[in-house]
């Protein structure tokens, strides 16, 4: 169960479009410095350029794990707002493809939800730097939910 206090920070970010307070109870949002920013009725993800996040100095080249990590947590945040789920979704699988070098500038995220089932859902995630249209990596993550009402 989503805790109650948990519950109303959630309904009161979204209402204001301010998930800054909510991103502050995540640890790893913390560490690697996620931010979040609602367009519309949509989500942008944003992973800001930071030293810390580099995997390779030579090029320089964001960690995949960090990528990996920016992008579960996108998914994962995303269904905390969006979905009825009375609980924390918590991940079944996820899948990565690397398309390209994550550069050392800012990596922005967009979640699309594919399927929301009784029990679980799938969500694609797409990561790119600078130009939407030339993503740096692509995920599918499927996850457990708890529907409002028990099943019988």
């Amino acid at each position: 169960m989503i805790p109650l206090d948990v519950r109303q920070q959630l309904n009161e970010a979204h209402a204001r479009g301010d998930y800054a307070p909510l991103l502050t109870l995540i640890p790893y949002a913390q560490l690697i410095g996620i931010e979040c920013q609602r367009h519309g009725d949509d989500l942008l993800f944003c992973l800001p350029a930071n030293p810390q996040n580099i995997g390779n100095p030579l090029l320089p080249a964001i960690h995949g794990g960090v990528i990996a990590g920016f992008m579960e947590l996108s998914a994962a945040l995303y269904l905390l707002i969006y979905s009825d789920s009375v609980s924390i979704p918590k991940i079944i699988d996820f899948s990565i493809d690397y398309l390209r070098a994550a550069h050392d500038r800012d990596t922005y995220a967009q979640c699309q939800l594919w399927r929301q089932g009784r029990r679980v859902t799938n969500v694609a995630i797409t990561a790119w730097q600078g130009d939407r249209d030339v993503p740096i990596a692509t995920a599918r993550a499927h996850f457990k939910i708890e529907p409002q009402m028990p099943l019988k």
